[in-house]
């Protein structure tokens, strides 16, 4: 981020007073621009004994498999937000049944929120961001063709919900401990403060985001 979306000024990475980071700051109006992370919802749609699944047409990971989700829009739950991407995608009808698993991804800058929900007719269609649209019981599921490790994580979390075993929160990816840098590396505040934690190092490696 290089200029203010309120005033156009310039921006400078800086700790804001009272706050413990570096904040994209306007030199100019002094506005703080918080990056918070991304939230995305979806919905593991059973009728009967199948999943609802469909095959993405649209980067990243074109051509896989997935459980329809997308990032939660401005002024809906995130119910609400996993039923609209479950029509959009796979032109299905579903009621929420409960709350199914949330994973917190810190290394892609996301929280992804799963409902499992139960579809109120057999009948779908593939929407604009899918190539097809499938319904597969266990042993069809196309398991080395799912999109993200999050779709294999949220249909394994079904299958234990249906074992008995609770499923609702869990952390997907751990994050990396806080890297301690160099003296010559460190804000003034670090400097000064020996236990303020060092930001973290970006991933180098990490799996794609789900859209």
């Amino acid at each position: 981020m290089e200029f203010c979306s309120a005033c156009g000024g310039r921006i400078a990475r800086r700790i804001p007073q009272g706050d413990s980071r570096p904040r994209h700051v306007c030199t100019a109006c002094g506005t703080i621009h918080y990056r918070n992370p991304n939230m995305v919802v979806g919905a593991v749609c059973v009728w009967e004994d199948r999943v609802l699944l469909a095959r993405r047409s649209i980067a990243p990971r074109e051509g896989f498999w997935t459980v329809p989700a997308g990032f939660l829009e401005l002024e809906e739950s995130t119910a609400d937000g996993a039923l609209r991407e479950v029509f959009e995608e796979a032109g299905a009808r579903c009621t929420v049944d409960r709350l199914l698993a949330v994973y917190d991804i810190p290394e892609i800058h996301q929280v992804q929120i799963f409902y499992l929900a139960t579809m109120t007719r057999p009948e779908i269609s593939a929407g604009i961001e899918s190539v097809e649209v499938g319904l597969f019981t266990w042993d069809e599921i196309p398991w080395g063709e799912l999109a993200f490790p999050t779709v294999k994580a949220v249909l394994k979390d079904w299958q234990r919900l249906r074992d008995g075993e609770a499923v609702s929160r869990r952390d997907f990816i751990r994050p990396k401990p806080p890297v301690t840098l160099p003296d010559d590396q460190k804000t003034p505040e670090q400097a000064t403060d020996p236990e303020r934690p060092s930001e973290p190092v970006a991933e180098t490696e990490t799996p794609p985001a789900m859209a």
